[in-house]
């Protein structure tokens, strides 16, 4: 594992500000994050921009996957049934107000997306630029829109099975040139 994660411009982030960071890992430039509570995989680019945000909760990358420019991620909401408070003075955070965000491998997130908490975006899947995903994507599929909604499939039943065939021999190729 490599001690440093490059910027494209040659800004160093130690990779141990994170839970857990793979190889080939480009962050572009002013990006804010909890690293503590994010795990990257292999081969990833997060967009300049990028808001990676979760206090109780984790966002999980998978390998392979790619983020625009302005991309937010948020795995909370605030309290917002306290009576005789003002919204900016509630710290205290709920369970149901905190759950997971995770990026299957192979997903391909447009610029000005928004995730919220709770979402898994499967395996294979585009998300249109623009687009509030506020539910489960699932794997090979377009989303688009506010909020993002399936549009259509990425491939059939046999073209996925093809696609990850193809995939996981260039993978094991991959392995075996180390």
């Amino acid at each position: 594992m490599k001690d440093i994660i490059h910027y494209r411009l040659s800004m160093p982030i130690l990779v141990s500000m994170f839970e857990k960071c793979g190889e080939d890992v480009y962050i572009e430039p002013k990006g804010e994050f909890t690293y503590h509570n994010i795990s990257i995989g292999n081969n990833v680019y997060i967009g300049a921009h990028a808001s990676f945000m979760c206090a109780n909760a984790k966002i999980l990358i998978g390998s392979q996957v790619m983020f625009g420019p302005h991309v937010t991620i948020r795995t909370g909401d605030h309290r917002a049934d306290v009576i005789g408070e003002y919204m900016i003075n509630i710290k205290e955070k709920l369970p149901e107000n905190n759950k997971n965000v995770i990026v299957e491998d192979d997903v391909w997130i447009g610029c000005n997306v928004t995730i919220l908490k709770g979402v898994t975006i499967g395996k294979g899947s585009i998300i249109g630029a623009g687009s509030v995903v506020t539910k489960d994507v699932p794997s090979y599929t377009y989303h688009v829109g506010v909020p993002g909604i399936k549009e259509w499939p990425r491939f059939n039943i046999e073209q996925i099975k093809e696609h990850e065939r193809v995939l996981n021999e260039k993978l094991r190729l991959i392995g075996e040139n180390k």
